[in-house]
């Protein structure tokens, strides 16, 4: 049985159940929640810089406690949301003490530990272990516990909090979205930047990492002509919505970003603001 190699861990198959994933996403809680509900066999993902509190790293502690042999790969040294690119250059950095036990180290390429993960023997019956089977997944995959907030602080114009990218709906067409996740293009792919259309959109800059991938989807939104920036992954949780509303300070930022206000250094909330005046002026000139 070969591995699973996706750019996000939201790509996950529905019978990837038993099987290694190694998936280009940050190693973050929300991460680490898809691969337990997915059951898989083991998990690499993206460092994304760690960050702060650890939060890019957080997911591999989390499956650790789970008894999942989890690892992350260093940012610099394989793209973020590339699951190629993190098969074939990425070098791990972070791994828990369930690998560590199947002989995986830090240092190490991740298509070595990605084989070994592969090779190992499934749990035995006393191990918690998810079958793969739809009715025997975990709470988090069903959609009702999907991680979304609306931000209400007297703002004019909707602003949501979501912690995957994924999570951007149809409705969200004239919101400013905060989400947790990295602002890389998955696969490198500019049709994917987003799935749907919105206001303005703040990502996370996964501390930017190899060939500039943690802020390389705006660009594509600035095609788009979307405003979108990115927070530091040193001051907001990555693959946290509300972290990147409530701490995040602005690190890159597309052009159409930076004539609606937007400046290197002001914090995501100053930034909202600045966003709704302009959506406040375009509502005015609608009439």
């Amino acid at each position: 049985m070969r591995s699973i190699v996706v750019d996000s861990i939201t790509q996950l198959p529905r019978d990837c159940g038993g099987q290694t994933v190694i998936a280009a996403s940050h190693g973050g809680l929300y991460s680490a929640n898809c691969a337990l509900a997915a059951a898989v066999k083991g998990a690499i993902f993206c460092d994304a810089g760690i960050g702060r509190e650890r939060a890019g790293v957080a997911g591999v502690s989390f499956l650790d406690a789970n008894q999942v042999p989890a690892a992350a790969i260093g940012h610099a040294s394989a793209r973020i949301g590339d699951g190629a690119d993190c098969m074939s250059r990425g070098i791990l950095s972070v791994v828990n003490e369930a690998a560590r036990r199947i002989g995986i180290r830090a240092g190490m390429p991740a298509s070595v530990a990605v084989a070994m993960m592969q090779a190992m023997e499934p749990p035995s019956a006393k191990t918690p272990w998810h079958s793969g089977d739809p009715s025997d997944r975990c709470e988090f995959d069903r959609p009702e516990h999907q991680v979304r907030f609306a931000i209400e602080e007297c703002l004019p114009v909707p602003v949501v909090a979501i912690d995957s990218n994924s999570l951007v709906a149809e409705t969200d067409s004239q919101s400013i979205v905060l989400t947790g996740s990295h602002g890389g293009l998955l696969g490198g792919r500019s049709d994917r930047a987003i799935k749907n259309r919105v206001f303005a959109v703040v990502y996370n800059d996964a501390d930017v990492g190899a060939d500039g991938a943690g802020i390389s989807r705006l660009g594509a939104l600035e095609d788009l002509r979307i405003p979108a920036a990115t927070v530091s992954a040193w001051s907001a949780r990555i693959g946290d919505g509300r972290s990147t509303y409530q701490e995040g300070f602005i690190t890159h930022l597309n052009d159409s970003a930076i004539a609606l206000g937007g400046e290197r250094g002001i914090s995501t909330k100053t930034f909202v603001a600045r966003l709704a005046e302009a959506w406040i002026q375009g509502k005015r000139s609608e009439k």
